[in-house]
This record gives structure tokens, C-alpha cells and sequence, in this order.
């Protein structure tokens, strides 16, 4: 399987958290970084955040302000998106991709996830 696996995502109040993994395998393996970017209803895919294998660089959207975190386990090739005060807002379906350079547009990354949904009910 070369594609990451999202997994984590359910149904929540506001104010709940959530941690998601995206598991990555494959030619996944060779990639220098990994990125969560979400698609709410109506709207287009958008940036959330990123994180290097090598040495745990991370980049986060403004609007995640300070309540999502991103982290990785090199020994399992997984990587983590640890998201608390959750909004309605925030409801989406959160894909993980991989890819050979940092960066917060689409073009960054080769491999995707096939997603995993997130809903925040008010």
C-alpha cells in the first residue's frame, strides 16, 4: 500500500478533542514531510498543517490558533494531528499526504489519503 492511512475521525461535540494518525507505508516511506490539510463542506481543500521525518519541523494554518497539534513516531511511520477544542467549524474530511518538500499547497505533497471525517455538532 503506497498511499497514507487516515484513521481517528468521529463524531463530537464542540469543545471535545480528537487525535488523528495517518499511517504511512510504501513509497510513502522516502517522503521528507508529512501534511494534514482538511475539505469542509462547500470548500475547497485547505492547508493545515505539516511536519518534517528528519527533525520534527512543523508549520501550522493561522486558524488552527495554538488548539491543533502535529507530531510524528518515525519507528512506526505514523504521523499525528492531536486536535482539542474542536469547533463546528472545524468539521471536514481531514486527509494526510506525503511528499518530498515542505510546503502548504497541494502541489507539496505526491501521496494522499483517502481522508478521514471529522464533525463537530454544536
Amino acid at each position: 500500500q503506497v498511499q497514507p492511512v487516515e484513521s481517528g475521525g468521529g463524531l463530537v461535540q464542540a469543545g471535545a478533542s480528537l487525535r488523528l494518525s495517518c499511517a504511512a507505508s510504501g513509497r510513502t516511506f522516502w517522503s521528507r514531510v508529512m501534511g494534514w490539510f482538511r475539505r469542509a463542506p462547500g470548500k475547497e481543500r485547505e492547508f493545515v498543517a505539516s511536519i518534517t521525518w528528519s527533525d520534527a519541523s512543523a508549520y501550522y494554518a493561522e486558524f488552527v490558533r495554538g488548539r491543533f497539534t502535529i507530531s510524528r513516531d518515525n519507528a512506526k511511520n505514523t504521523v499525528y494531528l492531536q486536535m482539542n477544542s474542536l469547533k463546528p467549524e472545524d468539521t471536514a474530511v481531514y486527509y494526510c499526504a506525503a511528499g518530498v518538500r515542505g510546503g502548504s499547497t497541494e502541489r507539496d505533497y505526491a501521496y494522499w489519503g483517502r481522508g478521514t471525517q471529522v464533525s463537530v455538532s454544536s
